[in-house]
């Protein structure tokens, strides 16, 4: 166990508000790109020093003896995290996603900066309730949820975790080639690729899948189960159709056989910049991960 006093990691991503003066440059710049759009600067600028507030409001929390770090998401891949780390996720609920793959059983406390803008499905605390739940993890007397996650693993070793979702297909997702096996069934198919989804994430790119195609595969976060679904399956003289969707479990996972002579992808959790290549004749396997992504609960 580590001597080191606890360390707060604050993760966020930048505001709308920063995202465009890093590409306008100027503040009336961007008050000019807005208005060509009917939309005033005013609203991003308020929802920027609001976001602001909240973030020195989360760091005030921190306990005096505790380390502090903050870590914007596009560093995630660049940064180390220690044992002894607390992850504060601060953002809307795909911040706590982005940050799971990158963990190694730190906890995760997820702040919802704005309930008017953000769901709150995974991050929970609000930020006066920092201050009570950070010691509270440390004195592990808070509840914990292990979210299950999904793990994509090239023959060759490599791997790719996921909380919500892995995408197998195309890089720019045109028509995808490969062949797939579920259990004893194997199709070569055509497709815009394939969603292999958790429980978590199985309310998001997935659910949209599911209520179009009507196939539902009831999943709690904390399961260690998945479901996949194939997008848009084309029939042809080569290809087929009958394997579009099921359930996965550690015993039973998803093999997938490249096709496609280049550009083939797997990316997790929206983030394609991440991404291990997938040409042609590479195998991977997709399963249930044996790393959990531990939620705090207020």
């Amino acid at each position: 166990m580590s001597t080191n006093p606890p360390r707060a990691v604050f993760v966020i991503r930048e505001t709308e508000y920063e995202a465009l003066l890093a590409r306008h440059a100027t503040r009336e710049q961007a008050r000019f790109f807005l208005e060509t759009r009917g939309q005033k600067l005013e609203t991003v600028e308020a929802r920027h020093q609001h976001f602001t507030k909240v973030l020195k409001q989360a760091h005030d929390a921190v306990p005096a003896d505790w380390r502090q770090a903050t870590l914007a998401r596009a560093d995630l891949d660049r940064f180390h995290f220690a044992p002894e780390d607390v992850v504060v996720a601060v953002g809307q609920d795909g911040l706590v996603a982005n940050v799971a793959k990158y963990l190694s059983g730190q906890p995760v406390v997820g702040v919802n900066p704005d309930p008017a803008l953000f769901d709150g499905v995974l991050v929970r605390v609000p930020p006066e309730g920092l201050a009570k739940v950070l010691p509270a993890v440390v004195q592990e007397d808070c509840g914990l949820e292990r979210l299950t996650m999904a793990e994509a693993r090239l023959d060759d070793g490599e791997r790719l975790l996921a909380l919500n979702e892995i995408f197998v297909g195309h890089r720019s997702h045109q028509s995808a080639r490969y062949e797939i096996v579920h259990g004893d069934k194997r199709e070569a198919q055509s497709s815009s690729g394939l969603i292999v989804a958790s429980g978590t994430g199985a309310t998001g790119w997935a659910r949209s899948i599911s209520e179009a195609t009507g196939i539902r595969f009831p999943l709690d976060r904390q399961e260690a189960a998945l479901e996949f679904f194939v997008r848009e399956p084309f029939p042809s003289v080569t290809t087929g159709t009958s394997i579009r969707a099921g359930r996965l479990d550690r015993d039973h996972p998803l093999t997938v056989i490249s096709r496609q002579n280049e550009d083939g992808t797997i990316f997790a959790d929206g983030i394609e910049q991440d991404r291990l290549a997938f040409d042609w004749g590479r195998r991977v396997e997709i399963g249930v991960a044996r790393e959990t992504l531990n939620l705090v609960s207020p």
